[in-house]
């Protein structure tokens, strides 16, 4: 259980971080953080939990994260439905929260979009779903291939935690315009259900994409670490 409230706990802060810096931060009127604000703010929130509770959970904070871990053999399957949902529930929690902040402003409005991910009309640079599809799966298997060699007992110890935060940085500074970057389900989740409509209609990509991504990365990581 102290696992799982770990990973409530670290997805709870990766929304808030993440997805608060987009809704609260982003075009704030003459100091807004914009594009190279929120990318980093998504880094930042996986930095700081990974020295906090990685010792705890792994810190996993991304349902596309564990079934990589898991199709890489580093985490046993019995806890991949539990892991799962407490990082869901975590980020619904955070955009709630969200939510209640963000509502106190006058003229805030759900259907400016609340950080949620999506593609063609609502894509933040208007690109295909096709583009979207590609943009997170390709993103997703770079991040797990991050993730599973930084962790490798063979890489220098005790930096993963600020490669795995800068890896997902980058891949935020590529794709923010392509999908506002989802590489985590229940990041998607956790805002797309206040908006409603498009965005829950859209939500089924940001589960596929990165699902089959991690899957990638991890099949990709096996091949390239084994012995020869």
């Amino acid at each position: 259980m102290k696992k799982y409230g770990a990973e409530f706990i670290g997805t709870f802060w990766l929304v808030l971080g993440g997805c608060g810096s987009a809704v609260l931060a982003a075009a704030f009127p003459n100091v807004g953080i914009g594009l190279l604000g929120v990318a980093f703010a998504f880094g930042l929130t996986v930095l700081t939990m990974a020295f906090a509770i990685g010792h705890i959970s792994g810190c996993h904070l991304n349902p596309a994260v564990s079934i990589g871990l898991w199709a890489g053999g580093r985490f046993p399957a019995g806890q991949l439905i539990p892991y799962i949902i407490s990082q869901v529930l975590g980020a619904i929690a955070a955009g709630g929260v969200l939510y209640l902040i963000a509502s106190g402003k006058s003229g805030f409005q759900l259907s400016a979009g609340f950080a949620s991910n999506g593609y063609g009309e609502h894509s933040p640079g208007g690109y295909a779903l096709s583009s979207a599809f590609i943009c997170e799966v390709v993103m997703t298997m770079m991040f797990l291939l991050i993730i599973l060699g930084a962790t490798d007992k063979r890489a220098p110890q005790g930096f993963a935690p600020i490669a795995i935060g800068l890896g997902l940085t980058l891949i935020h500074l590529i794709s923010i315009p392509v999908t506002n970057t989802s590489v985590n389900p229940a990041r998607s989740t956790g805002v797309a259900l206040y908006v409603g409509g498009w965005a829950t209609a859209q939500l089924w990509l940001f589960w596929v994409a990165p699902i089959l991504g991690a899957g990638l990365g991890a099949g990709i990581y096996r091949f390239l670490s084994r012995e020869d």
